[in-house]
């Protein structure tokens, strides 16, 4: 079952070390370098989440070295 085909299925907002938003399935072991950010619902719950929070879409790392270097 694809991840377009998960009707009824639950999922959560998961974030990596780079501050970067994906969903992945509630009931599934987090992929390495992954952990739960909080939100959990449905795969389009959580895709609004992700807009709504994740609004400069640069990885953490590059943020920082603008700001260091203007």
């Amino acid at each position: 079952m694809g991840i377009e085909n998960a009707d009824g299925r639950e999922f959560l907002v998961v974030v990596n070390n780079e501050e970067q938003y994906s969903v992945w399935f509630a009931d599934r072991d987090l992929p390495l370098g992954w952990r739960a950010e909080g939100k959990t619902g449905t795969r389009q719950e959580c895709l609004d989440h992700i807009t709504a929070v994740w609004t400069d879409m640069r990885p953490r790392s590059v943020r920082e070295h603008l700001a260091a270097n203007g």
